[in-house]
């Protein structure tokens, strides 16, 4: 395999998809030696397999909303691999949603799910229907005409979604009812559900749990066993920030940033439990924006800007793709940023990890260390299919077992000559070859 080559084809099939090119060069350049040390895999054009997804539908989604007007948008999903299991990840609703970013997400997501041992796939899915703003009615609605389509692709032993940006709780439950209504059954094919109905204990604070776990992880081999005196700056303000923030304060650090996508906040104090709880509140009841903490509590509040010129030693990029560019990863390094550890998927361009390599710092890449959340999905599924539910700490107990078994994937094969841990490479090279091996044992499909 030509890395340049591939690239050049994907290209020429997909030039209007620059989040999915990114994200397959990524995974490709790090693996390309691993690859071509299989002749076996060039020899049933696996990459090209691999890289493609197995199917892909798109549909019209048509609602009539609070004032009886009629509403279209278009609704998709990447079922990409299913080699090691049903398809698997989440649906994102946001005007931003296109096919390019779920093909990237559903790439990222077969290895990011390979990563965590459990016998699930990768797929993606969303719309570009924006539930900011919109009344539940409105969003039931939505839900309920989005699903009408879906539902005809999907189920317990196919394709399982979640949520993601803009699916909470609220939408996974009125799609996951009108699905149960279509299906005639009750076999728990969404993840993310309410506990009432089939969810799971620690599921809300699972991707922001599970990245913290994988951080100490890594701190741990550095002689860090806690995260007193660490300065953290967190982007984001949904659950992965917020439950991350959480998680950082139970372990003694210090979080000063939060942001939304009009700006974020610096709290020189630190966001103690008391500010996080009215973060919870500002967020989850009120639907509001993260400038009016700044508001509340005095402190600085920068309109459209990012949080990574701030002094901090740890950062944590939780909000969205390509959130973190070069310039914020030097500015990082100058303020003795010793980690990064990614809550999103694909927050930092390539630009900035390369600086981080080549500082060597502690980089975990988001398909390793926001696995929490999809390793968590994977747990309801099982708890659904038992029909039992886990308590806490049992639940909490196999998050930190798997991020810890991620942790030692990534280290056996990211690990260079000079000791370094070159966690992109460990983390690709894992997911990768458990699927590659997969594919090539159940012959040309």
């Amino acid at each position: 395999m030509k890395v340049q080559q591939v690239i050049d084809g994907l290209k020429r099939r997909f030039p209007n998809e620059p989040e999915y090119i990114q994200a397959v060069r990524e995974v490709l350049e790090s693996i390309e030696d691993v690859y071509n040390a299989h002749p076996e895999f060039e020899k049933y054009n696996l990459i090209e397999r691999l890289c493609i997804p197995d199917r892909i539908f798109s549909f019209r989604v048509t609602w009539v909303d609070d004032r009886g007007n009629v509403q279209t948008n278009m609704g998709y999903r990447v079922q990409h691999n299913n080699a090691i299991g049903p398809y698997k990840g989440g649906i994102r609703f946001h005007s931003s949603v296109n096919l390019s970013i779920l093909k990237f997400l559903a790439f990222e997501q077969t290895f990011k799910n390979s990563l965590t041992t459990l016998p699930m796939g990768g797929g993606k899915g969303g719309s570009d229907f924006n539930p900011k703003g919109k009344s539940d009615a409105e969003i039931m609605r939505f839900c309920q005409a989005f699903i009408m389509e879906l539902g005809k692709h999907i189920g317990p032993d196919t394709d399982v979604p979640a949520g993601d940006i803009g699916v909470g709780g609220r939408e996974v439950g009125y799609m996951y009812g009108m699905y149960k209504k279509m299906a005639c059954e009750n076999t728990g094919t969404f993840t993310g559900k309410g506990l009432e109905f089939g969810g799971s204990l620690i599921r809300p604070e699972a991707t922001g749990y599970g990245n913290i776990y994988f951080l100490m992880n890594m701190l741990k081999r550095k002689g860090i066993n806690d995260l007193k005196d660490q300065v953290i700056a967190i982007s984001g303000s949904g659950n992965v920030a917020t439950y991350t923030a959480q998680k950082v304060l139970q372990l003694g650090g210090k979080v000063v940033t939060l942001s939304d996508s009009n700006g974020y906040i610096y709290d020189p104090d630190g966001i103690d439990e008391e500010k996080l709880n009215y973060v919870f509140e500002l967020k989850n009841v009120y639907r509001g924006r993260i400038r009016e903490y700044a508001e509340k509590y005095g402190c600085k509040y920068v309109e459209g800007g990012r949080p990574w010129g701030e002094k901090c030693t740890i950062a944590l990029p939780s909000a969205t793709q390509n959130e973190l560019n070069g310039d914020d990863a030097e500015m990082l390094m100058k303020n003795g940023c010793i980690a990064v550890s990614e809550g999103a998927n694909m927050p930092s361009t390539p630009e900035a990890i390369e600086v981080f390599l080549k500082h060597k710092i502690l980089y975990a890449p988001g398909k390793a260390a926001n696995a929490g959340g999809v390793a968590t999905s994977g747990l309801e599924m099982t708890q659904n299919s038992m029909r039992l539910s886990w308590s806490r700490e049992e639940v909490d107990q196999k998050l930190q077992s798997i991020m810890t078994g991620i942790h030692e994937a990534c280290v056996k094969y990211g690990t260079e000559p000079d000791g370094y841990v070159n966690y992109v490479k460990g983390a690709n090279i894992a997911g990768f070859m458990k699927v590659a091996k997969a594919m090539m044992a159940q012959g040309i499909l």
